[in-house]
């Protein structure tokens, strides 16, 4: 107001009036501006709303996702232990079919050799079986390994692992196992103590009922008791 020239009775009427023309017209415009913005920001709004709701909608499918491998997770964890027993099924199955028919025909040949042999009042198969030889200290190349009785099939894992561990091992395998004894073929690449070295790795106490240059007859606690 202080801009305006004063009059006779006041300020000049023409330039209030442009003034106040001026300032609606201001008004007008700061209203059509605000009423944009506000147009804006409700479009904004809306915009916030629909990604709020496609994340809500992603998370979730999130959820399901993890949910259902989580399933299929557990089914195939499921699906191998199955597969892990069946597999220890058909080979102790194997083993043992393997076994009974080598069994058998080494039934059929001692009696073939006893039959040849001259009698004389005593059984030379017998008498083989048992004799027990001295142990060799150190072994070598392509050895057998028999011991039992087992009591179940962790622990002829466990004395395979033992086996495995010698240094001197480059292979090994269980060739038999029947009734509860089991016959590993072992590989030892340079001389070695192997009776040392099994009883030293070995998680069972066993004995040596048998030593031979290339095979080894052991026997756990309650057998050589028994025997």
């Amino acid at each position: 107001m202080g801009s305006f020239r004063r009059a006779f009775l006041g300020y000049r009427r023409a330039e209030v009036d442009a003034a106040v023309n001026s300032r609606d017209a201001r008004l007008d415009e700061l209203e059509r501006e605000l009423f944009s913005l506000s147009e804006m920001l409700l479009g904004r709004e809306r915009e916030l709303d629909g990604l709020r709701e496609a994340l809500r909608e992603a998370n979730a499918r999130h959820d399901r996702s993890l949910n259902a491998l989580q399933t299929v997770a557990m089914r195939v964890e499921e699906i191998h232990a199955q597969a892990r027993g069946q597999a220890t099924r058909i080979r102790m199955k194997a083993l043992a079919d393997a076994v009974e028919i080598s069994y058998k025909v080494g039934e059929i040949a001692e009696r073939i050799a006893i039959e040849q042999l001259p009698s004389n009042g005593s059984d030379p198969i017998a008498e083989e079986r048992g004799a027990a030889r001295s142990a060799p200290e150190l072994f070598e190349g392509i050895v057998e390994v028999e011991i039992g009785p087992l009591g179940d099939f962790s622990q002829l894992v466990g004395f395979e692992d033992a086996a495995a561990n010698i240094g001197a091992t480059s292979e090994i395998s269980v060739r038999k196992f029947s009734e509860g004894r089991a016959t590993l073929s072992m590989r030892l690449n340079e001389p070695v103590e192997l009776l040392r070295e099994l009883e030293e790795r070995s998680p069972m106490e066993f004995r040596v009922r048998r030593t031979d240059q290339d095979r080894v007859v052991l026997d756990l606690d309650d057998e050589a008791e028994a025997a």
